[in-house]
């Protein structure tokens, strides 16, 4: 049976889901965090897209992009390949990490726009991760609070404001928007290790909770 066809952005604007194979752990320590923000500053460079939010979720990732000069398709492709080369020859393993092809939507009005970045900023907190959007490191919350990073922070800042910004990204939300499988599950601390992928490690020092105290839940 084909493929469905891929719908359009007449905006050029994508909310991106890319998940690991099986739900497998795809950011497996926080160097695998690094790499992957890593290969998406290098690869705006090379595919010249914008990049207004992403958050790194142990078994899938989320991403806001505008596509330019090459296709989604192009970027993601760009994108994947590369972190699998790096992941594969990292734990010495072969074959595919992503499973299928990558999930999306398009983003074509402004409110919109807005409402999908809150929902990114806010994914870590929703399944208990964090309780703050701006606790959790591998966001790109981070880069519209100190106006650093690889995010392009200035059309969201345009939109809404500064000063507005921080409230409406914190402000209470059931955002409906395009979602992995289980997000709106809220989870156990020793589910998320089994569920989200993240190592016990990072679960400790996201939530602050001993790691013989996880183990124990």
């Amino acid at each position: 049976m084909p493929r469905t066809a891929r719908k359009k952005s007449t905006s050029g604007i994508y909310h991106i889901i890319l998940r690991g194979i099986n739900r497998q752990t795809i950011f497996s320590d926080e160097e695998d965090n690094d790499e992957f923000i890593g290969i998406l500053s290098e690869c705006k460079k090379l595919s010249g897209f914008d990049l207004y939010g992403y958050c790194l979720m142990g078994n899938h990732v989320h991403l806001l992009i505008k596509e330019k000069s090459e296709t989604i398709e192009q970027i993601m492709k760009r994108i994947g390949t590369r972190y699998v080369i790096r992941y594969n020859r990292k734990y010495r393993r072969c074959g595919h990490l992503f499973q299928d092809r990558f999930k999306s939507e398009a983003v074509e009005d402004d409110s919109y726009f807005l409402t999908v970045l809150r929902y990114i900023h806010q994914n870590p907190q929703k399944v208990g991760l964090c309780k703050e959007p701006d606790q959790y490191p591998w966001n790109s919350y981070q880069d519209y609070i100190s106006k650093k990073g690889i995010t392009d922070v200035d059309f969201a800042l345009d939109l809404i404001g500064e000063n507005r910004f921080v409230k409406f990204m914190n402000e209470q939300s059931s955002d409906e928007v395009l979602e992995y499988d289980e997000e709106r599950t809220r989870l156990t601390d020793v589910q998320l290790c089994e569920k989200i992928g993240i190592s016990t490690r990072q679960l400790s020092r996201v939530t602050g909770i001993p790691i013989n105290t996880i183990w124990k839940m």
